[in-house]
């Protein structure tokens, strides 16, 4: 038998990710775990989240716990940002201007709680999956969003020829991401596509910590997709105790899931 933990989408949310951490030695023996990126951006916690990540790779190694990055890791270390469409009237216009305030409040406000160190770290994630050879069972591969773009969409309803394309060029039989903050598990083909959730923006289950249990035993692969309660009012008043720039935003996120 062999156990993989997929870890993705913490987004700065302290409260979630120790709620997580907590439940994951809750367990057992876990023999591989995987975080599948955007640590830092959007949460009240930036930088105590993106050390502890660091912290569990070194006291289990990096053969042991692999750590890739996600768009939002990408945007603070370059300084991009989300694509959108151009708006089509005046109204869409109008709430693409309040969007990207916000969302370039956040970030520079979560660049500014970071060490160089803290970026180094988030730079060298940038890029990457990451893959696994179970033996008896056969490749699985983890990503992001989707395999080679960390900012696709790859849904619960995408369009089965659409999400298959993105599986094209990679060999295997399980796919895990993250990314759309929802959980998923769906047949693609020869491929089983299993999205974990979010740790600590969860848009399906609002108030819960998602991540993802995988056990191996010989061809088969049990699938635990786990969501645990935590404490959302803390990691709210956290947000109030600084000057963190869009707490009725993370408010409805939190809250709502929206």
């Amino acid at each position: 038998m062999m156990r993989l933990a997929v870890l993705s989408d913490i987004h700065g949310n302290w409260h979630a990710y120790e709620a997580v951490l907590a439940d994951l030695e809750s367990v057992g023996e876990i023999d591989v775990i995987w975080y599948l990126g955007d640590y830092a951006a959007f949460g009240p916690h930036p930088a105590e989240c993106i050390r502890q990540v660091q912290a569990h790779q070194k006291a289990l190694g990096e053969d042991k716990v692999k750590v890739i990055g996600g768009n939002t890791d990408r945007y603070l270390v370059t300084g991009e940002r989300f694509v959108m469409p151009p708006a089509a009237d005046e109204q869409a216009f109008r709430r693409l201007h309040r969007a990207r305030t916000t969302t370039d409040a956040l970030l520079n406000w979560n660049l500014e709680q970071l060490t160089w160190e803290d970026y180094q770290f988030l730079a060298s994630t940038l890029g990457k999956e990451t893959s696994l050879k179970v033996p008896g069972y056969g490749y699985v591969i983890g990503y992001h969003a989707v395999p080679g773009n960390d900012e696709a969409m790859l849904r619960p309803d995408t369009p089965e020829e659409e999400a298959a394309d993105y599986l094209l060029d990679r060999e295997g039989i399980l796919a895990i991401g993250g990314h759309i903050h929802v959980q998923m598990d769906r047949q693609l083909g020869r491929w089983r596509v299993i999205n974990v959730g979010s740790i600590g923006m969860s848009f399906d289950m609002p108030g819960k910590a998602q991540w993802g249990l995988f056990t191996f035993e010989n061809d088969h692969v049990t699938v635990d997709l786990r969501a645990i309660d935590y404490d959302v009012d803390a990691a709210l008043k956290d947000m109030q105790a600084t000057d963190y720039p869009a707490p009725e935003w993370a408010a409805r996120r939190l809250r709502e899931g929206r």
